[in-house]
């Protein structure tokens, strides 16, 4: 029995705790001098361990220096309220009234592809030219009801405010009468100009819900929104903004016809936890 309990199948036999110890410590609290991060060969190097043995180890330990995940963490000075509010709406929504989580996914670029595509075939996959022709650009709208899954979308050649209420407005419209309207969208200014608060403040039915800032995975038409990216547009060639406008009007049409809910899991205390855990990270280190 060592430092790290019973010998692992796969760790290597020739070397002592201290020294696998000291590897950990290297690579996990330093950095290369002259480097961002430690490589197999660099980690091997400084500590003596052969390149093969140290590969083992990061592989045994789960080490991976050459991975980075993106974070950034709300400065919200309301942040938890307004987190319990929209996973409130979410987990516990309320009778008589739809939820609807808008936001704009801003100039999608219409590409042409210099030359055709070429398809797929058995052990290969389809060839996509890396230059295009651009023609344009357009920007999608929508209103994912959280209850049902389908999709309100509307495509306008600019997100200023004036673009953002006539799509309120368009909301307005499709959603009856007798029913309540629970707004979900983010902190970009078109969304709070005095204008669009005007309107709204006009309108009793409707309750905007704004998420804390640097938290658009709250919102779950981001989710939608690389749906689409994936499926209709980011593989696309599109002769013209028109023709964009049209596929993606096509793929909505398609989608709502067997649209399904996301499910949301998470509560609010569980979000609260985890960035809890992110906050002590960061506390412990040297930034």
């Amino acid at each position: 029995m060592g430092l790290y309990g019973e010998q692992h199948p796969g760790r290597p036999r020739t070397h002592d705790d201290e020294k696998v110890s000291n590897l950990l410590k290297t690579v996990l609290e330093s950095a290369p001098s002259h480097e961002t991060h430690w490589s197999v060969r660099s980690a091997a190097r400084a500590t003596g361990i052969s390149q093969s043995s140290v590969h083992r180890y990061f592989n045994l330990f789960g080490i991976q220096p050459h991975r980075t995940k993106s974070f950034k963490l709300s400065n919200d000075p309301n942040f938890v309220e307004k987190v319990r509010d929209i996973v409130g709406l979410y987990l516990n929504p309320p009778e008589h009234a739809v939820v609807l989580c808008v936001d704009e996914k801003s100039q999608i670029q219409a590409l042409e592809r210099t030359q055709p595509i070429l398809p797929m075939g058995l052990g290969y996959a389809e060839g996509v030219t890396h230059d295009y022709f651009r023609h344009g650009t357009t920007t999608l709208f929508a209103a994912l009801d959280v209850a049902n899954g389908t999709v309100l979308s509307e495509c306008k050649s600019r997100h200023r405010h004036q673009e953002f209420l006539g799509f309120l407005k368009q909301i307005d419209k499709n959603v009856p009468l007798d029913l309540c309207v629970h707004v979900i969208a983010d902190n970009y200014g078109t969304h709070k100009h005095p204008k669009v608060m005007a309107w709204l403040a006009n309108r009793n039915r409707f309750t905007i819900h704004f998420t804390p800032t640097y938290s658009s995975w709250l919102n779950q038409v981001e989710r939608w929104f690389g749906h689409i990216s994936e499926k209709a547009i980011r593989r696309g060639s599109f002769r013209s903004a028109k023709e964009l406008v049209s596929k993606i009007d096509d793929f909505v049409g398609h989608y709502n016809k067997n649209a399904r809910p996301f499910i949301w899991t998470a509560t609010a205390d569980s979000i609260l936890k985890k960035v809890g855990k992110i906050c002590k990270l960061i506390c412990g280190t040297a930034h």
